[in-house]
């Protein structure tokens, strides 16, 4: 089988896991909500609050994603499913796509839900300035939300299977992961107050930055599918 039909599988099996255990909407959608209605108490100013809302959205994204890299490592080690398709024979590069995969699942409906929650929330709305504005602004933010997750999902699917074989994995993710998203939280920010017109912003400006997610998420794509295998093994 190709390397892409057994990531394929892979991913498969993740989110049917998901799907039964229920994980993400009985835990991690809680969690992101409660974490945006209390930024929302925290930041009791309007004007605050519309001008720190694209960050508070991928904050919140970034604090669900440890729960989701966790969630889904300790399944793998608990019962030795992560050996099991070593020994197997099974190529790394499909185990990092496959998981890498269902975690950009997970992580885009998540994304989708709080932007609702900003505009319940926030009041945030997309900028509709000029003819053509709330086209573009519509297409800046759904590449910024695509190029973000994949970059997201990768950093999270390498570092969760570094730390999957430590003593102490749930703070050694942590302290791996978020050092390693700064660009993505960074870009994704700038990108998402372009589209919303956030102090100004204009739907030009975001462009630039999706072109650094685009980078980082491909630089870790890449690295992180010919990382892995020596990760794990170790």
């Amino acid at each position: 089988m190709s390397t892409w039909k057994v990531a394929c599988l892979i991913a498969a099996k993740d989110l049917r896991v998901e799907r039964r255990s229920k994980i993400v909407t009985n835990q991690v959608l809680p969690f992101a909500g409660i974490t945006m209605v209390s930024f929302a108490f925290a930041l009791d100013k309007q004007n605050v609050l519309d001008t720190v809302a694209p960050g508070l959205i991928w904050l919140a994204t970034t604090f669900s994603l440890l729960i989701l890299v966790q969630r889904s490592f300790s399944i793998e080690t608990d019962d030795g499913a992560l050996d099991a398709m070593r020994v197997a024979g099974i190529d790394a590069r499909a185990i990092f796509l496959g998981k890498a995969m269902a975690l950009a699942v997970q992580l885009l409906v998540l994304e989708i839900l709080l932007l609702f929650a900003a505009v319940v929330f926030y009041g945030e709305s997309i900028q509709s300035s000029g003819a053509q504005g709330p086209v573009l602004a519509v297409v800046l933010l759904v590449t910024t939300l695509v190029s973000a997750t994949c970059g997201l999902a990768a950093v999270g699917t390498l570092y969760g299977g570094l730390a999957a074989g430590f003593k102490g994995s749930e703070t050694l993710l942590p302290l791996l992961t978020l050092p390693a998203v700064a660009p993505v939280l960074i870009g994704a920010t700038k990108a998402v107050e372009s589209a919303v017109g956030t102090a100004g912003a204009v739907v030009s400006e975001g462009w630039q930055w999706v072109g650094l997610l685009a980078v980082f998420a491909v630089a870790f794509g890449i690295g992180g599918a010919l990382a892995f295998g020596p990760l794990i093994d170790e």
